[in-house]
């Protein structure tokens, strides 16, 4: 197994920022000019955004980080449910639920019958996609009982062809053996946030178990693609520490990952500090991040780490999510549950039971409404997965912008499935009107002939159409 070493230096970020200063406007023009072209931006470059307060310049940073997401994915957003199968956690994080000194909460962790039972309810809903996670415990939620859950999700089918196509995770850091048989099991990403990047803060998050040893959990990345996980993902959560230190800690970590591996994160997480029961962290964040700040952190990732996919939780209120969609988001969830179990049991009581509060309730189904409205596409797509667009075969088409010829079609098979199975009468109607204006836009000569075809197909009732 290759040793790999704690690469982030505090004081080298600090530096980087400081001698950012007050970047000429200028500078900022040429920034954002190199970013367009797609090959991303050097820590220094994403320093001098950071800094930039000047309105003008912001408001061109946005339609920069827009126009670099159309033209990477197109106008596609893929949709996902966490499905939490328990909570019991041996670490004591400040800002989270789950901590092992929260007393109050009630522990819990499904059975394979419970978790089946919370996949039938996704899959009537309409998702294929799945975030499985769970809290840091060795015994109570083991590799093994992980692994079972995984196949049990993965083995569960419902009517009009409901089925789990692909399910990511988000596990506790292994070792290089367990993320090969981690892999065995059929999982899509593999998915750890560092929660900060500032050695100092966290230590004070993290007073106690596993998760004290940031190196450990800094280089689990590595070990997972050392193990054969071909796109892993990273994250930070905002609020913490200063959000433009971690914005350097981000891209400095996925370009560790580019060096060493050959390939960068599949995906980079951005959540906020959201209140949680009995975590006064959350409660009381200690560097707060305002929507005006968490617009520009979002545009300026996706100008600094183009080719990845950006992750936005159902932590933020719809109107936010709705307005950051444009900036470099690609991913979504929606409809979520952060409590084990939560898809069956609605309770009132959810605040008490969950790791964080939710500032997106609404449904799957309203979700898609609001995202149809706005001109996205809302897609299921898992079809890279199933063709061996992994890793350095996705980077290769992500990174010049190709991917999306896929991505923008595929979108438009599994959203008329959506449409076909699942959606409410004004959903249909909205969708249905978006496809065609889609087609029309978009699409000329034997390709718009293709997608016509593959969609008459799921009309007729065809599934799982992909190219």
């Amino acid at each position: 197994m290759t040793e790999f070493q704690d690469f982030i230096d505090d004081n080298h970020i600090q530096e980087i920022l400081d001698r950012a200063g007050h970047p000429e406007p200028a500078r900022i023009r040429d920034i954002i000019d190199k970013a367009c072209e797609l090959k991303g931006l050097t820590p220094e470059e994403v320093a001098a955004l950071l800094q930039t307060r000047d309105e003008e310049l912001l408001g061109e940073i946005l339609q920069a980080a827009h126009k670099i997401k159309e033209d990477i994915y197109g106008n596609r957003l893929v949709l996902f449910a966490p499905l939490y199968i328990a909570n019991h956690c041996s670490n004591n994080c400040l800002y989270c639920g789950f901590r092992r000194d929260n007393r109050e909460l009630q522990r819990v962790a499904l059975t394979m019958e419970q978790i089946r039972k919370e996949v039938m309810v996704l899959e009537r809903e309409g998702h294929k996609r799945l975030l499985m996670l769970c809290g840091e415990h060795p015994t109570r939620s083991s590799l093994e009982y992980f692994m079972e859950a995984i196949e049990t999700a993965y083995a569960t089918r419902t009517e009009k062809g409901g089925e789990i196509r692909r399910i990511n995770v988000e596990i506790a850091p292994l070792q290089v053996d367990e993320y090969r048989r981690l892999k065995k099991t059929g999982i899509g990403t593999c998915v750890l946030f560092q929660e900060t990047y500032h050695h100092e803060t966290y230590k004070i998050m993290h007073p106690s178990g596993p998760k004290k040893d940031f190196a450990w959990r800094l280089t689990a990345m590595h070990r997972a693609q050392e193990g054969g996980i071909s796109d892993v993902g990273i994250g930070a959560l905002f609020g913490l520490y200063d959000y433009k230190y971690e914005v350097l800690g981000l891209l400095l970590h996925a370009l560790q990952l580019e060096k060493d591996c050959g390939v960068g994160p599949h995906t980079i997480s951005i959540p906020r500090l959201e209140p949680a029961f009995n975590a006064p962290a959350a409660i009381a964040p200690p560097r707060p991040v305002s929507d005006a700040d968490f617009k520009k952190l979002v545009a300026i990732l996706r100008m600094a780490v183009p080719y990845t996919g950006m992750i936005l939780s159902t932590r933020e209120n719809p109107a936010l999510r709705s307005e950051v969609f444009a900036y470099g988001v690609s991913q979504i969830s929606a409809g979520s549950r952060t409590n084990p179990g939560g898809y069956q049991d609605d309770s009132s009581d959810r605040f008490r039971a969950a790791q964080f509060n939710l500032g997106d309730t609404r449904t799957l189904d309203e979700v898609i409404y609001d995202i149809s409205r706005h001109g996205h596409i809302p897609s299921f797509c898992t079809a890279c997965y199933r063709l061996g667009r992994v890793g350095q075969d996705f980077m290769d088409l992500a990174k010049p912008g190709l991917i999306q010829k896929f991505c923008q079609t595929n979108a438009l098979f599994t959203f008329k499935e959506y449409l076909m199975d699942y959606a409410s009468p004004r959903v249909r109607e909205a969708g249905e009107a978006l496809i065609a204006d889609t087609l029309d836009k978009s699409y000329r000569t034997k390709r718009r002939q293709m997608a016509v075809s593959r969609l008459a197909q799921i009309e007729k009732g065809a599934r799982d159409v992909y190219i």
